[in-house]
């Protein structure tokens, strides 16, 4: 299992247009993606910023989305998001909430 964690300056006073952005526009379309598994966001309590983690099956799938789809997320965002997202990838380690297949020690 993969995590792609996004890390967003949020525009001033708009907390609740980016939940219900991500609610409304981005997470039904991320749910028709192949390997998608959860989408996971936060925000700073003073609304400054946020980070997204979204978790899929493999890293091709998490990369498939990287260049097919997320332009056009990221465009959506563009109307609460101030500047360019940061973007890391991680392989999954441990989850409560989805079985994992340990990797073979190197």
């Amino acid at each position: 299992m993969v995590a792609r964690h996004v890390f967003m300056h949020l525009k001033p006073n708009s907390i609740a247009e980016f939940t219900r952005t991500l609610d409304k526009e981005i997470i039904p379309v991320l749910r028709k993606l192949r390997g998608f598994q959860d989408e996971i966001a936060f925000v700073v309590p003073d609304g400054t910023e946020a980070v997204g983690i979204s978790l899929w099956d493999r890293k091709e799938d998490a990369d498939a989305y990287n260049r097919r789809t997320y332009p056009q997320v990221l465009k959506t965002l563009a109307r609460v998001v101030e500047g360019n997202p940061y973007i890391q990838t991680y392989e999954v380690s441990n989850s409560t909430f989805h079985k994992l297949v340990a990797r073979a020690a190197a």
